[in-house]
């Protein structure tokens, strides 16, 4: 029975059965086998180096038992927002409290493992107080930009780490991913003008250039320049002929990075669409500095009805990379009456306005939705797999025992039943064992 007790050799799947239900498989083995070693004490990783012995969801120094009454949530952001408050005395399915572990993308060390998922260490400054914290994660809310301006603040590291373990997060993980690069991003919305219209769908003409070589072609005056993968308005510029536009490709050059160029839209206002699991709300940004760029300086902000118009415009970013719980679609109001689409927002978008404290519990609304609907699928899971078990296992017990003479006479003719007799033993068993190989293939994955 080698075989039978690697495949239930799992922690994880002998935790989940009855006592006693693997009892007497092997026979008189069995009575031999030595009790297991007992578990390792928990330690305190080293913050450089996540420790793999960590228990899964396990705070070094917890609580025994907290991590079948607790379910961790890494909240990735800054400081200014305390999460914990809108996760405070909220439970999973009435069952799990929710424990808020918070810190932006410099603070986290992680490794990731394929047997035992990724582990966490943090180590942060709260009031000039070291604090360091190990534990495993069981969801993310993704809410800080993962890469900056500056080389040393590239953290799609982290975002590979955490998809090695498979751990589900608000934006998912993937999308998170896939708006690292905004041409990336800007491809996928021509796709949604091409599929639904440019009337219903008004994205902005633009052009791409992987480098400043290609930056040959003069486009027409004036255009906006945007420079790499920055954000917030920032590697932005207005150029009006065609000499800026060859210094532009100068400093195009020393970033050593892509560039797009746009026409220069003379704005009425800005809008800014958005929406939050199912809440969606409209904004209107008006510049009273006189900047081009109305995110920049003195501008007024004021929320407006949500249209159907701008609700098709952001259900239909929604869509994309797999779906988006949480996104925002920027657009331009020009003062030739025409709207144009420019830019589209994930999870980490800014909130706006006297609303930012609503927004915030919305997000935690649907965090707190997505975290429900993974424990029922484990929940469901585990379900399924003890109840295949059990056939499993009775299929076994029904297989070993040898054939009665009386069902051997009624299958074989008398002259072949004599001459053959009851097949060995070993023989019996060995069947016995194919037939649970390829009864329990289907859940360990054996071909």
């Amino acid at each position: 029975m080698n075989y039978l007790r690697r495949r239930f050799s799992d922690t994880n799947i002998a935790a989940n059965l009855p006592n006693g239900y693997l009892s007497g498989l092997g026979g008189e083995d069995d009575k031999n086998q030595q009790q297991p070693a007992a578990a390792p004490p928990r330690g305190t990783s080293a913050p450089s180096s996540p420790a793999r012995s960590m228990p899964p969801g396990g705070m070094a120094g917890g609580r025994d038992g907290e991590r079948n009454t607790t379910k961790t949530l890494l909240v990735i952001d800054d400081q200014h927002t305390d999460w914990g408050k809108y996760f405070r005395g909220k439970r999973i399915n009435n069952e799990y409290e929710i424990r808020v572990e918070q810190a932006d993308f410099s603070e986290i060390n992680l490794a990731a493992y394929s047997d035992t998922g990724t582990m966490i260490d943090m180590q942060i400054n709260r009031q000039g107080t070291k604090v360091v914290r190990s534990f495993r994660p069981d969801f993310v809310l993704v809410r800080q930009h993962c890469r900056g301006l500056d080389a040393n603040q590239d953290y799609r590291s982290v975002i590979l780490g955490l998809r090695w373990g498979a751990i589900p997060s608000v934006n998912t993980l993937l999308s998170i991913y896939n708006f690292m690069e905004k041409p990336w991003v800007y491809a996928h919305l021509l796709q949604i003008r091409k599929r639904i219209g440019k009337e219903k769908f008004p994205l902005i003409d633009r052009a791409y250039y992987p480098n400043h070589k290609e930056m040959l072609i003069t486009p027409k005056f004036p255009v906006v320049v945007k420079i790499g993968h920055a954000h917030a308005g920032l590697g932005k510029v207005k150029v009006e002929n065609h000499h800026d536009f060859q210094d532009i490709a100068s400093v195009v050059a020393v970033a050593n990075t892509y560039a797009t160029t746009e026409p220069f839209i003379d704005a009425k206002h800005d809008i800014r669409v958005q929406k939050i699991g199912n809440n969606y709300k409209a904004y209107m940004r008006t510049s009273i500095s006189g900047n081009w760029k109305a995110n920049t300086g003195s501008a007024m902000l004021e929320q407006i009805p949500m249209t159907e118009k701008y609700r098709v415009w952001v259900d239909a970013v929604s869509e994309i990379f797999g779906g988006l719980d949480i996104c925002a679609v920027e657009a331009i109001h020009g003062k030739d009456g025409k709207d144009y689409i420019i830019e589209v927002n994930d999870s980490t978008m800014p909130l706006l306005g006297e609303n930012q404290e609503e927004d915030r519990q919305l997000i935690s609304d649907v965090v707190l939705q997505r975290m429900t609907q993974v424990c029922r699928a484990g929940a469901s899971a585990a379900q399924n797999i003890n109840k295949s078990m059990t056939g499993f296992l009775n299929l076994g017990g029904s297989a070993s025992a040898p054939p009665s003479a009386s069902s051997s006479h009624s299958t074989l003719p008398g002259a072949q039943a004599g001459a053959a007799g009851p097949p060995p033993a070993d023989e019996d068993q060995a069947e016995s064992i194919r037939k649970l190989r390829k009864a329990f293939s289907g859940i360990f994955g054996e071909p």
